[in-house]
């Protein structure tokens, strides 16, 4: 069984058709969006979500070459195919630069686009350079011109921590994109990606009437890979991955689905797997955490301090839409930045109250998420105790509690004490982010009951741990609450097993001290 090579580091439309190279048909959306009402659009999705092919393939169809479309949806769409002069800008690389380098980075983008169409100009300042090449190009093709802005926020995301750098960068890309809204007779077509939304008032100026697609129905599956495009373009490709994973074809569809599927960017809408992700699976023949470990936005641990964001407030929470769907910098929670950025996704949505359930997508953002997290909270020890959370897996594989606690105990005594561990809140964390990098486990915190709050709640496939944690108490103090508050009594119609752990921690000597009872 052959197949198509994967355009892996590929983003260019051109060449993947030119070399033939397995392509995910979206034209689709292309015709779609170009034949409707307005002029400039917006799309956020996450990072390695496939937005730059995207943007690469709007320019293709704009440059009207038609022989890149052969085969594909377009082509019994459209009848006409003009060509329009394309100004194609990519901002991926204006990261961690100053005002200074920006404002070279973006001169330098300028010119490049000016030599294409054989135009010069020396002025320094972006805003008439832009303008100057727009109405230029305009006068001199006769046609209306098509600007594309690929990334448009990533000069600003790193410093969407510091309010200062951040001020004045945003003023320097408004300064930027400001000709686009004088200049709007001579465009035929703008379209911007981004992961981030910035307000338009910050950032656009008066360009107040862009279309932001990002939660539009008819553009849901527009980046990604559908379930339904997998089980029909990529038969071949699970038949021979699931030969490599020893696994039956259903097995390996349910370990791509728990891996990297699970995205949704409005609803309804189909499940949307990661394309980089799977794309990479399918190459390597192994699930790995690939979208993670391609890189984690350091503006997202800087948020995640700012807004004083525990682990536990990581996962399942019920939202207005105006609550993550909201401009970076009015944020007043990590909502907006962990939805926009991937790893929240909306899961479900109550029509009667307008209101939608965001949660951790699948098993690698859930992973790699907390993974990040834990040398906050172990230091040194981070590669000891990836090692001891996957001992700790298998003894619950085989239903060894006392075991895993052990494991557990024996660890927590190598954290080095610091004045932030006393407290039982902290250790309540450390918990979390431990049973969290537990796979095929379902781990909840601070869980409510008709009687309380459970601590933690740890569901495998068969049993249900019900854990209480106590700090300088006792293990008997931790499991008689469990059993005042009944907090069992909420799992009885689940028919799993149920196991009452009690828990307590002692600083001794500065040691970290771990006892439990199992009840």
């Amino acid at each position: 069984m052959t197949r198509k090579l994967y355009p892996i580091g590929i983003q260019t439309f051109e060449r993947i058709r030119k070399e033939d190279k397995f392509y995910v048909d979206k034209t689709e959306y292309i015709y779609r969006m170009t034949h409707t009402d307005g002029t400039y659009f917006f799309l956020s999705r996450p990072r390695r979500f496939g937005k730059s092919l995207l943007v690469s393939t709007f320019q293709s169809y704009f440059e009207g070459k038609k022989e890149l479309f052969d085969g594909l949806a377009i082509e019994k769409l459209e009848k006409e195919w003009k060509a329009y002069p394309v100004l194609h800008f990519d901002m991926s690389l204006g990261k961690h630069m100053d005002n200074e380098q920006l404002n070279r980075y973006l001169l330098d983008i300028i010119k490049e686009q000016e030599e294409k169409f054989g135009y010069s100009n020396n002025s320094t300042d972006c805003n008439l350079r832009l303008k100057n090449l727009i109405t230029t190009v305009f006068k001199e093709t006769g046609k209306q011109v098509v600007v594309l802005i690929d990334e448009y926020d990533a000069p600003l995301l790193d410093v969407a921590h510091e309010k200062e750098s951040l001020d004045v960068l945003r003023n320097t890309m408004r300064n930027f994109y400001s000709p686009l809204k004088g200049c709007e007779s001579m465009l035929r077509f703008v379209f911007l990606t981004g992961i981030t939304k910035f307000s338009q008032l910050s950032i656009f100026s008066e360009l107040n009437n862009i279309k932001n697609v990002s939660m539009d129905e008819p553009y849901a599956s527009i980046c990604g890979i559908t379930k339904e495009e997998m089980l029909t373009q990529m038969d071949g490709d699970i038949e021979m991955l699931a030969k490599k994973l020893e696994l039956t074809k259903d097995e390996t569809i349910e370990k791509l689905k728990a891996h990297y599927d699970g995205y949704h960017f409005c609803w309804p809408s189909p499940d949307v797997f990661n394309p980089y992700s799977l794309l990479n699976c399918f190459a390597d023949g192994k699930t790995e955490s690939y979208w993670f470990g391609s890189g984690t936005p350091t503006y997202l641990i800087h948020k995640m301090r700012e807004f004083n964001v525990q682990p536990s407030q990581l996962g399942r929470i019920r939202a207005k839409k105006s609550s993550f769907d909201a401009a970076t910098e009015r944020m007043i929670s990590l909502t907006p930045l962990l939805y926009q950025s991937g790893y929240l996704t909306i899961k479900d949505y109550d029509k009667r109250l307008d209101v939608y359930t965001l949660d951790i997508p699948n098993e690698e953002i859930r992973v790699g998420l907390f993974d990040s997290l834990l040398p906050g909270y172990v230091g040194p020890e981070i590669d000891a105790g990836r090692v001891v959370i996957a001992d700790i897996s298998a003894c619950l594989n085989y239903g060894n509690l006392n075991g895993a606690m052990q494991l557990l105990a024996d660890f927590l005594e190598t954290i080095p004490y610091c004045d932030n561990t006393n407290y039982e809140g902290h250790y309540q964390q450390v918990f979390y982010i431990i049973f969290a990098l537990l796979t095929s486990y379902n781990i909840q915190v601070e869980q409510h009951t008709a009687k309380g709050r459970i601590d933690i709640t740890l569901e495998t496939a068969d049993t249900i741990y019900v854990m209480e944690l106590k700090l300088n108490k006792s293990v008997e103090e931790a499991l008689a609450q469990i059993e005042q508050r009944h907090y069992a009594d909420a799992f009885k119609m689940k028919g799993k097993k149920i196991v009452k752990v009690g828990m307590n921690f002692c600083l001794k000597d500065e040691v970290n001290t771990l006892e439990w009872k199992i009840g």
